[in-house]
């Protein structure tokens, strides 16, 4: 199994300190988010700063430590309402796409929720008029994917304008290509109202989108009286037979999230051991 985690939850460091960390663990792969773990890295400038220099310096401190590149990150908001922030937001995107190839990373990861930039809130991110506009910003950066041979995830999230597994197919079939791809997070389509039908959601996701999914997050949860809280694997509910099985299946990286330095090879522990007994 390729298990991974998210830089930016192992001890903090240098990028190359972080994925000694991670190696160090146990870790096969990794999810990178570069704002969150190069010193001087902004999303913004992320254009200038995403050059082919730094490309071949990601790529060998990976190397260096075994690791795999699972996601890159760029987790801003295609669904802007601003035509003009829309644009820059689009720009930042071409810029990871065109960097994720450099550096070996499978896949360019996003989520698709509304953010403060946003007119769009609960419950209006469930909305069509949400959707719609999230997939007029997505097709150009899905057709980019395309030039520079990359490939865009989209990860949905129940709270997120890509609510459901439903919603997340009607994106791909409206933006037909096959540099748009799924990260399946199954506790990110979990809320009040289907925990505890959790096993037939991730089925139902499984059963949509299976064919399209790229690398699994993995995480667990416990309820709380207003929200799902997310928590590291083996410290909650979530029963991940299924969905391990899935994985294995298909042979796709995965990537824990929500662990702490403390807690991390634990949570690594716990998915390799049911793994083992499925």
């Amino acid at each position: 199994m390729n298990i991974g985690i998210r830089l930016h939850d192992t001890a903090p460091g240098t990028l190359d300190e972080r994925l000694g960390f991670a190696e160090k663990q146990g870790f096969t792969c990794a999810h990178l988010a570069l704002s969150k773990t190069v010193e001087g890295f902004t999303m913004a400038e992320a254009p200038r700063l995403l050059t082919p220099e730094l490309a071949a310096q990601v790529k060998a401190s990976f190397a260096t430590h075994h690791l795999q590149c699972a996601v890159l990150g760029c987790y801003l908001n295609l669904a802007d309402p601003d035509p003009e922030q829309r644009r820059l937001t689009q720009e930042i995107y071409k810029a990871h796409l065109r960097f994720a190839p450099m550096m070996d990373a499978l896949l360019v990861g996003t989520e698709t929720y509304a953010n403060k930039n946003s007119h769009f809130s609960e419950p209006a991110s469930q909305s069509e008029e949400a959707l719609q506009l999230f997939i007029e910003g997505l097709r150009p950066v899905a057709r980019y994917a395309e030039e520079v041979n990359a490939i865009l995830a989209i990860e949905p999230v129940s709270y997120h304008i890509v609510s459901t597994p439903e919603r997340a197919q009607r994106v791909l079939e409206a933006v037909p290509s096959d540099h748009l791809q799924i990260i399946l997070d199954a506790v990110n389509l979990l809320s009040l109202e289907n925990a505890d039908r959790a096993d037939a959601v991730v089925e139902d996701a499984i059963r949509r989108l299976g064919d399209r999914v790229r690398v699994l997050h993995m995480k667990d949860y416990v309820l709380e009286p207003d929200k799902v809280k997310s928590i590291a694997c083996g410290t909650g509910s979530m029963k991940y037979d299924r969905l391990l099985a899935f994985g294995k299946a298909h042979d796709l990286p995965m990537t824990l999230e929500d662990t702490r330095p403390e807690n991390a090879e634990a949570a690594r522990l716990h998915l390799e051991k049911v793994a083992a007994g499925l």
